[in-house]
């Protein structure tokens, strides 16, 4: 009588080789997909800005926000990847399967609860933020169909994320790149109206986006699948479900805290600058998409480290762990130097080709002037988060993050507003960077070694 075939055992794949070598292969992909994402934001703004400066702003107003609910996303998306890739590293096929499985459905129940949420707080949440009335109906027309098509945004990235987590960066990249392909070409299409088409303006920005998003969702259950082959079709027990769910809670929910203290600390810094003009938010938004282009690298690092931590982590390899951070802690000061330098020399022309008007160029390249001095440290902050996460340790990145934005950032914005205008408000931004990042540096580094003498209890 034959034997039944055993379950596919997914490959531990970083675990061994080159450590610079797996670094640099597993951030290229990556590189290329989170520049997909950055030309996704980019293409909205760019066609937006063509409509003029009221529609570019109220597109700014909705930056933080919809930033805040991709957040939430990346930290579901954290927080499984970092119990898959443990378990892949511990050779645990049936906990990969289960926990892959359980934080898409963990994330449709997640998303179903904030899509009612953000369509009841559409016009009391940005009026809080500073929107006027002449731009509130702008956001209003966006934002309802952003928030319609929000299960196309975070069920694609948590999918991506266990996909990264086996290894596979270049899928995820592939998948992304199509998106903002198509998301490029329908903009011009819905929001200036060619080809015939009805002109829609923001409301046709917001339908772009939702099309595109929405191929994300297909191709990337069809690759974690038939693929990766990390999904499993057989009924939970409610117990079980939960159980997953507490499990991946405990470290999403803390990651999702700190990749959302950012947004939102975003949306207080802009209810600020609206003191000074529709022209200081929507420079403040054009300067933040560049400056998310400049740090694609730096991001992209940071989500490498996810996977590859995680799999040396449960695989006891601490040595590569301690070598990939100091590579990548190197790799920081190189690319923010780097930028730092470039920004500071083609700031005003990068902003002019998005929005004309003076006020805005000037603005916006006066940040692109001073805060990509701290772009080191900055980049740092972001690969001791991954590393914690990936750790199954997501407490501390909270911690950084919250003194970062509410003991440091926020405070010293709202004084360098008050005794330097403008100009304040962006050294607040360098100097909140600076010193996080110095501290990220030496916690991690502490936190590391005390784990290689005492070993990581398993977080499943």
């Amino acid at each position: 009588m034959p034997q039944p075939t055993p379950p596919r055992t997914v490959r531990q794949r970083l675990t061994e080789g080159n450590v610079s070598a797996q670094l640099i292969k597993l951030t290229l992909p990556l590189v290329w997909g989170i520049f997909t994402i950055v030309a996704f934001n980019l293409a909205d703004t760019y066609f937006v800005g063509q409509l003029g400066t009221q529609e570019l702003a109220a597109m700014s107003f909705t930056f933080p926000v919809v930033t805040t609910f991709g957040s939430l996303a990346m930290g579901l998306g954290t927080g499984a990847a970092s119990i898959i890739a443990r378990a892949i590293g511990e050779g645990d096929q049936t906990r990969v399967q289960r926990f892959t499985t359980n934080s898409l459905t963990l994330a449709l129940a997640i998303v179903g609860v904030f899509i009612v949420v953000g369509l009841l707080t559409i016009d009391p949440l940005f009026t809080a933020l500073g929107a006027t009335p002449d731009v509130l109906p702008l956001v209003r027309d966006y934002m309802q169909i952003w928030y319609l098509g929000m299960i196309f945004l975070v069920v694609p990235m948590v999918g991506n994320s266990a996909i990264r987590a086996a290894g596979n960066t270049a899928t995820p990249s592939i998948i992304m790149t199509v998106a903002a392909g198509i998301n490029i070409a329908l903009d011009p299409l819905f929001i200036l109206g060619l080809a015939g088409l009805p002109r829609l303006e923001l409301q046709g920005a917001a339908i772009a986006t939702v099309i595109a998003r929405a191929l994300t969702f297909i191709a990337s259950l069809v690759v974690l699948h038939f693929k990766e082959h990390l999904l499993c079709f057989q009924r939970p027990k409610l117990s079980e479900m939960l159980r997953c769910w507490l499990d991946i809670l405990r470290i999403g929910l803390p990651a999702a805290m700190t990749s959302m203290i950012t947004p939102i600390s975003v949306g207080i810094i802009t209810s600020l600058l609206a003191f000074y003009g529709e022209e200081a938010v929507a420079a403040f938004g054009v300067a933040s998409r560049v400056e998310s282009f400049a740090l694609i690298t730096l991001f992209a690092l940071a989500a490498s480290m996810g996977p590859f931590v995680g799999q040396n982590w449960g695989a006891k390899a601490y040595s590569r762990v301690q070598r990939s951070l100091k590579v990548s802690f190197q790799f920081c000061l190189f690319w923010g130097m780097l930028m730092a330098v470039l920004l500071a020399a083609t700031g005003k022309q990068l902003v002019s080709s998005f929005n004309g008007n003076p006020e805005v160029v000037a603005i916006a390249a006066l940040y692109l002037l001073i805060v990509p001095i701290t772009y080191a440290p900055a980049g740092i902050i972001q690969v001791s988060s991954a590393t914690f996460n990936a750790l199954g340790k997501p407490i501390p990145s909270v911690v950084m993050t919250a003194i970062r934005m509410f003991v440091l950032y926020i405070p010293m914005a709202y004084l360098g507003s008050h005794f330097f205008g403008i100009q304040g408000i962006f050294i607040a931004t360098g100097l909140s960077n600076l010193l996080t990042g110095v501290g990220a540096y030496f916690w991690n580094q502490r936190t590391c070694n005390l784990r290689q003498a005492v070993p990581l209890e398993s977080a499943v």
